[in-house]
């Protein structure tokens, strides 16, 4: 068995995987999964977030280890859980087997309005104003479900979800912002983490603009494939091209891999287009 961590995003909790970790092990029967909830978020909704993503990446560590769950470990990770990806694979390497990176935004290899896209600003604003309070709650969710999912007027019974989840186990306006921040604040390697990395991205990503996910993989010189109609939450939109993906390639790796150790031949795997 891998053992794979899940890492969501900005305000999200494990739940919001909804099916996709079952999905997953029905595609990559190999996988040993752990959800973790980043600090502020869900089950730690009572703690302060950090405010650099380094901070959470160690608090995670400390979690796996308090669990008895040992590295190596793959991380799976979408939006601001890939940049605590990112940060584990580039300190850490011998504790990481491999990435998958699902719609990142890292600087400085974007710039900040491709990292956001400028015409979300006046919702988010309006959300920051108005949202994160127990009377807003359906009005926040339905709002962060537009952004992120490209089919959610057929996602009613995702948005009562959703709604029940930040009821249950809120997501405080401080630990947003400071969640945020520490997103903003971090900056990527200059070189590519040591472990293989999978990255992922949405063609039609109403937050992020794909080209993030795209400079990355060309800079980093890492898989990359992209799916064409699905929105900021790819495992939602289209869960089963991700485990597919996240499939291949790992059969891809192991291959690559049987090469080098049979040929010696360079390090590297093939390229997605």
């Amino acid at each position: 068995m891998n053992k794979w961590v899940f890492l969501r995003g900005l305000m999200r909790e494990t739940r919001h995987w909804g099916k996709f970790p079952e999905l997953f092990r029905s595609m990559v029967p190999e996988a040993d999964i752990t959800l973790l909830d980043l600090p502020g978020n869900g089950s730690l909704h009572a703690l302060k977030s950090p405010m650099r993503v380094e901070q959470m990446t160690d608090f995670c560590r400390r979690q796996l280890l308090s669990l008895d769950i040992a590295p190596p470990y793959y991380l799976f990770a979408l939006s601001l859980g890939g940049m605590v990806a990112t940060d584990w694979a580039s300190r850490y390497p011998d504790e990481v087997d491999g990435c998958v990176l699902l719609n990142t935004s890292l600087r400085p290899v974007s710039p900040f309005y491709r990292r956001l896209r400028p015409r979300n600003y006046p919702a988010l604003l309006a959300l920051g104003l108005f949202g994160l309070h127990k009377r807003n709650v359906a009005r926040q969710e339905s709002l962060l479900l537009r952004l992120t999912s490209n089919q959610h007027a057929q996602q009613a019974d995702v948005l009562a979800d959703w709604i029940s989840y930040q009821r249950d186990q809120p997501v405080t306006y401080r630990n947003a912002l400071r969640q945020l921040c520490a997103a903003i604040r971090y900056r990527a390697p200059a070189h590519a983490p040591q472990p293989p990395l999978l990255i992922l991205a949405s063609g039609t990503d109403r937050l992020i603009d794909p080209r993030c996910s795209q400079q990355l993989a060309h800079q980093w010189q890492a898989s990359l494939a992209v799916q064409a109609s699905a929105g900021h939450d790819l495992p939602l939109d289209a869960g089963e091209w991700v485990a597919e993906q996240v499939r291949d390639w790992l059969v891809r790796s192991s291959n690559a891999d049987w090469r080098r150790r049979d040929h010696r031949s360079p390090r590297g795997l093939e390229r997605i287009d």
